[in-house]
């Protein structure tokens, strides 16, 4: 095999990889999964590092969460509302 067809190979099987991946870390929990509290979410986030919560609204089976992080610029997470786990984070201008 070409040396440019593996590598073709390569970035089209590493694509469909990171594309699965992005794919389940946004699925929302199942219907039946239990989700945390409001309370349980806040004191989650406040555990991960994030100050000055201001907001947390539940949106598409995850929890939006406005803050601020360890270095004071504001951002919206995206937290999972089974888990509590932060599954993506944006900075906020």
């Amino acid at each position: 095999m070409h040396k440019t067809a593996r590598h073709f190979i390569l970035a089209l099987a590493t694509g469909a990889a990171l594309t699965l991946g992005m794919a389940q870390a946004q699925t929302p929990p199942p219907a039946n999964a239990p989700q945390l509290t409001l309370r349980e979410i806040y004191d989650r986030v406040e555990a991960a590092g994030y100050r000055n919560i201001r907001e947390i609204e539940h949106e598409h089976g995850r929890y939006k969460v406005k803050a601020q992080n360890a270095q004071g610029a504001r951002v919206k997470l995206y937290v999972n509302a089974a888990s509590g786990a932060v599954e993506h984070t944006r900075t906020r201008d």
